[in-house]
């Protein structure tokens, strides 16, 4: 305890500085999943996909980060069995490993897993730091779980989706009119999911407790509105004939890709609901036992809002400082992506993190997203994916995972050595 009475101050700057370390790696590296299909569609350019997620990353990661966040402060290891001065340097070295992680997979270029980075540093110092009997092992099983679920199931109904557009419009005497009558119900769809499961879900740390029937009214009038300015939008794009003698489709994309706007937003939305958490999870129980004072241990203690806030900041300046080098190469590498395509895949991993979010399930979002890309690609046959590039994605998910631990190990005995 004399640790934290010595040195508190001292252990919660270097906690926020570690935890927005993290945040700009999630930005810098994760956000790249939520913008990525909307840049390689060609529906946005990159500058304009860094503002939409500088917005809605914020929004998402304010607004609705705090059920996952509980997960990752205090789901991963047992709070109860681990010293809270071990608790303090322990969380503090999962942060450092995780964002080391993450910046030398940014500057390279690599697509990585942030939840699994934070994920396997927490089990690392738990397990090798403290006991194996520290980790919360039943609670770890249903989060390595997910990371298999939620690209199988964002997968099938980015597919659905995609199939959808093809019976509904692609595959029609006139596609460019059946477009105009069919994407509206897909913008509503969009603006209601978000919506649902944030208002029901996602703002009970900001003490807005709405009832189901409240939720669902709100969330039906966020629906509706949204259709509503995408048929006033829609309604200014007229049939080019030129590019359509090019290009059988071009017309159709065109009105495609307004509707990526609408995804692009919630996908962003969804990803900070949920990939905040990486960051100001461990943040959050450092804080917890800092505040007060080594008595509480940091899973049974309320979530500041300002701690969310720090995370929400960090990556918005991730995405803004390095974003752009893995946005650039993740949209056009693994199927080539029409807005059509991209607007499957995105609302397909939209919906699968938005719902994990909801229940507080740290998912992967880089997982879920290329899962769904897959799903869109397979919609088109098994010719239209590189299978090289999925490859080197899939291995540089299996490193992540033990990398994060090992760095996590090493850090927390060079910090127990200089604060012991």
């Amino acid at each position: 305890m004399s640790l934290i009475a010595d040195y508190g101050l001292v252990l919660l700057l270097l906690a926020c500085l570690f935890g927005f370390f993290m945040a700009w790696g999630v930005g810098a590296n994760d956000v790249a999943n939520a913008m990525g299909t909307s840049v390689g569609s060609k529906a946005l350019t990159i500058k304009q996909a860094i503002l939409i997620a500088m917005v809605f990353e914020f929004a998402g990661a304010y607004l609705a980060g705090g059920q996952v966040t509980e997960t990752i402060k205090g789901g991963i290891v047992n709070a109860d069995l681990i010293p809270p001065e071990l608790m303090v340097l322990g969380m503090m070295s999962a942060l450092l490993a995780a964002g080391t992680w993450l910046l030398v997979a940014s500057t390279r270029g690599w697509p990585v897993s942030t939840t699994h980075s934070i994920v396997g540093a927490v089990i690392g110092f738990g397990a090798v730091g403290i006991s194996m009997d520290a980790v919360n092992w039943s609670g770890v099983g249903p989060i390595v779980a997910s990371w298999v679920v939620s690209p199988l199931l964002s997968g099938i109904v980015a597919f659905g989706l995609f199939v959808s557009v093809q019976k509904l419009i692609i595959d029609t005497d006139e596609p460019f009119l059946n477009a105009k009558r069919f994407v509206p119900l897909y913008m509503f769809a969009t603006g209601f999911m978000v919506s649902i499961m944030t208002l029901s879900k996602g703002l009970k740390h900001l003490g807005l407790n709405l009832s189901s029937g409240q939720s669902l009214i709100l969330s039906l009038a966020v629906g509706a509105a949204v259709m509503l300015l995408g048929i006033a939008l829609l309604s200014r794009i007229k049939i080019d004939t030129e590019a359509d003698k090019d290009f059988h489709y071009a017309s159709v994309e065109k009105v495609f890709a307004v509707l990526m706007i609408f995804t692009a937003c919630s996908m962003a939305f969804a990803h900070g609901s949920n990939d905040v958490a990486n960051a100001v999870g461990p943040l959050a129980a450092v804080v917890g036992v800092i505040q007060s004072g080594g008595e509480a241990v940091g899973a049974k203690a309320a979530l500041p809002s300002w701690v969310l806030l720090l995370g929400a900041v960090g990556i918005v300046v991730g995405l803004a400082t390095y974003g752009y080098k893995v946005i650039a190469t993740i949209g056009k590498e693994i199927t080539e992506l029409t807005p059509s395509r991209g607007f499957a895949a995105e609302l397909a991993t939209a919906t699968t993190v938005v719902g994990a979010s909801a229940i507080g399930l740290p998912v992967s979002t880089t997982h879920t997203l290329v899962g769904a890309v897959l799903g869109v690609g397979l919609a088109r046959g098994i010719g239209a994916l590189n299978l090289g590039v999925i490859g080197k994605i899939f291995m540089s998910w299996l490193i992540t995972l033990p990398v994060g631990a090992a760095l996590s190990i090493l850090f927390f005995f060079i910090l127990r050595g200089i604060f012991a």
